[in-house]
């Protein structure tokens, strides 16, 4: 196996990508600046390292076996991820991260941050350009991981390091050292259900007594570690608990239950009357959202530092909380 390594170079697998491309030894040694028997003496040490048989010695031209054609196969493959690496070298030596993650409330706008994705990839950075790493595709080259947390989750992924960027975070009175965060604003809830709820045909408004005769719905905190957080919800009540707030909202469309919905997302079934807004005596206050980085002891990557800056446009943060309609795909 050790005299297979020795063999198996990059310049071996692009050698055997040229002969098969050329259909030639004499053709091949001719593009590398070879001569032929040296390309057939690179060849028989392939062989012999690999006890197979690469070309079929009955052709004239330069025929692959199957054993050719799987290692010319794998080694394009292989010739490719060494690119990719070499490339991605050069893109943290521009001070471009490798990957970026973000970690998402699922009360956010999809629509917005797919946007912002899409302006993310379409930059085209001078130094990663210079460096001939760009291409139609890969914008800065940084890979972007989108996460849908929910509650203390999106805090949670953060301060864990499974997250670089976290939107839609409580904000803290205390945060913790080495994390900045800054407000994002608020995002208003309405208590809300199905015109055939019962709650619906109730006057005035809601008591605590007359809710908690009733089923909630809730959207399950997404956090493994940290104690998980319980918004809006009544001692003793019953709870039917969900994953998303999508599915939530189904839910209560569904007259599976009743509770708080984030009104820029239900606005369109409010306005269509699938859903009616009851006032309750009870008046919880909005969320304050904020959104969070882990500083660290060295510069910040250029991936974060963009994002940063699309997050210091008020018109970004109110569509990351407002901009929900019937049109959003759901994340």
């Amino acid at each position: 196996m050790s005299a297979a390594r020795n063999v198996l170079t990059p310049e071996a697998l692009a050698m055997m990508d040229v002969i098969a491309r050329t259909g030639s030894f004499a053709a091949a040694a001719r593009e590398l600046g070879k001569v032929p028997s040296a390309l057939t003496y690179n060849v028989r040490q392939l062989e012999d390292a690999l006890d197979v048989l690469l070309f079929d010695r009955r052709s004239r031209q330069a025929k692959l076996t199957a054993a050719g054609e799987e290692l010319l196969n794998e080694g394009r493959r292989l010739l490719e991820q060494v690119d990719a690496v070499a490339n991605r070298v050069k893109r943290v030596a521009t001070g471009w991260e490798t990957q970026l993650t973000i970690a998402v409330d699922g009360v956010l706008s999809s629509t917005t941050m797919f946007e912002l994705a899409e302006a993310f990839y379409a930059l085209r950075p001078e130094g990663v350009a210079d460096h001939g790493v760009l291409n139609e595709r890969t914008g800065p080259g940084t890979r972007l991981r989108f996460r849908t947390e929910v509650l203390a989750g999106t805090w949670e992924a953060l301060v864990s390091g499974a997250a670089d960027l976290a939107l839609g975070v409580g904000i803290a009175s205390d945060p913790q050292p080495g994390i900045q965060i800054k407000p994002l604003g608020e995002i208003r809830f309405v208590f809300a259900v199905p015109p055939h709820h019962p709650l619906a045909a109730v006057e005035g408004p809601l008591s605590e007594a007359e809710i908690i005769r009733h089923r909630a719905v809730a959207v399950a905190d997404s956090a493994q570690r940290m104690e998980p957080v319980t918004v809006n919800l009544l001692p003793g009540q019953e709870v039917f608990t969900v994953a998303s707030t999508q599915a939530k909202i189904e839910a209560q469309l569904r007259c599976l239950g009743c509770g708080y919905l984030p009104e820029p997302i239900v606005r369109d079934h409010i306005d269509a009357g699938r859903l009616v807004v009851k006032e309750t005596e009870r008046r919880p206050q909005p969320p304050r959202l904020g959104y969070a980085w882990r500083t660290g002891n060295g510069p910040l990557g250029l991936a974060l530092q963009w994002w940063l800056g699309q997050l210091e446009s008020p018109k970004t943060r109110r569509a990351l909380l407002e901009r929900h309609g019937s049109a959003q795909a759901e994340s």
